[in-house]
């Protein structure tokens, strides 16, 4: 049995030890939606593995920083996925299998929780780069389920870099 002050080594992950992986995902190598996945509790929707960041029990946590005019692709997950806005302006959206949009600007300290396999997104609006703090309702979520049949052809292509 580990002592509290392991247990506690194990369970920290500092911003400053986290790597911006501008290729986490598949759409983020397209522009548009390029962003940078910055992992602390498991692999999250990227599917990579990461020896920096605490392993997941039940859930994944990531900070995903976002450009100016970037955002993600359409796409939903198996199970529920939250956007905590840190910093910045985003427009969020929920999507129906006609392609009809409900959308939102959310700000500073707002967030949304987008239901397991409803299409979603989001864009950043503002006039500065974005923080959005993510979280899926797994410990190990399946990749993104891309609505675009090119994306979801090659939603696996960043595993293979």
């Amino acid at each position: 049995m580990p002592t509290l002050e392991e247990l506690l080594s194990q369970r920290v992950a500092r911003f400053v030890d986290r790597i911006p992986d501008w290729d986490a995902f598949a759409d983020a190598r397209i522009e548009g939606y390029r962003r940078a996945q910055h992992r602390f509790i498991g692999a999250g929707a990227s599917g990579k593995q990461d020896a920096r960041v605490i392993p997941a029990e039940h859930f994944t946590l990531s900070v995903m920083l976002v450009p100016l005019g970037q955002g993600n692709a359409p796409h939903t997950h198996e199970v529920e996925e939250v956007f905590f806005i840190l910093e910045g302006t985003v427009r969020v959206f929920l999507q129906d299998a006609d392609g009809r949009r409900a959308e939102t600007v959310l700000g500073r300290w707002d967030c949304v929780s987008c239901p397991a396999g409803v299409i979603h997104g989001f864009e950043n609006i503002g006039l500065e780069p974005a923080y959005l703090q993510v979280m899926l309702g797994r410990a190990q979520p399946d990749l993104m389920g891309y609505v675009d049949p090119e994306l979801r052809k090659q939603r696996d292509a960043h595993l293979r870099t």
